[in-house]
């Protein structure tokens, strides 16, 4: 490449770099008041969400033609082609949490405008924290390059997973013992699992990461395996989980 070849393609990949990491905090913003939205019914947070989201539509289709042109331009090589393979991949799971956040917007409208008062059968902030601060993480770990921070977004997923599994057996039990109470929470397990699944695809994202730093395939090597491969090492434990 020429001299001004090689400062557009940098160029280039900062864009990228930079429209995805804002991306992700639109994201973030939108599950924050989508909870906030259900904790205290300020409807006017589920619009700013439903703006929100049209904004990460739109970003994800800009990045995703910024990646084929500059696949088509440049023809990248080692980390930089790793990334852009990373970032298109990426771009599918954060979109999809944004849809995710979108759907916790909706329902908490759904129970605030319902005839009896919302009252919380079981609290889910603490879930959505741990949410957010993962999506945090893998956006950190992807602006740092920091394969490290990213396995530990992968073994944090299993704390959000739990989570997941006490909010529908406490759910479940509240229905059996009080029938009246099906609908209200019905809307919460709903709440529940998009969280679950914002969850997953941080899981995802972070494992992109160490995908870029490395060129280590870790989906479905385990967590022990994910965290070795992540230091940098390349033997993997197959009894690892």
């Amino acid at each position: 490449m020429t001299e001004h070849t090689n400062k557009q393609f940098d160029q280039d990949l900062e864009r990228i770099r930079s429209q995805f990491l804002q991306m992700g905090g639109l994201v973030e913003a939108m599950i924050q008041d989508g909870i906030d939205a259900l904790a205290s019914g300020d409807l006017d947070l589920v619009e700013k969400v439903r703006e929100r989201e049209k904004e990460v539509n739109r970003l994800e289709v800009e990045i995703d033609e910024r990646i084929s042109l500059i696949l088509a331009r440049h023809q990248p090589t080692a980390i930089d082609l790793r990334m852009m393979l990373a970032v298109s991949k990426m771009l599918t799971d954060m979109e999809r949490s944004g849809d995710e956040a979108e759907k916790v917007a909706t329902v908490a409208r759904r129970v605030h405008e319902g005839e009896r008062r919302y009252q919380p059968v079981v609290e889910l902030r603490h879930m959505a924290n741990g949410v957010l601060v993962m999506l945090r993480q893998a956006l950190d770990s992807f602006a740092r390059l920091d394969a490290i921070q990213a396995a530990a977004v992968v073994r944090s997923d299993k704390e959000v997973d739990k989570e997941w599994k006490g909010a529908l057996r406490h759910l479940i039990t509240y229905m059996i013992e009080d029938p009246r109470t099906i609908s209200r929470s019905i809307d919460l397990i709903f709440i529940a699992r998009a969280l679950e699944r914002v969850g997953d695809h941080c899981k995802n994202m972070a494992e992109r990461v160490i995908y870029m730093v490395h060129g280590a395939d870790v989906r479905h090597t385990g967590v022990k395996n994910t965290e070795r491969l992540a230091r940098g090492e390349t033997e993997p434990d197959a009894g690892a989980e």
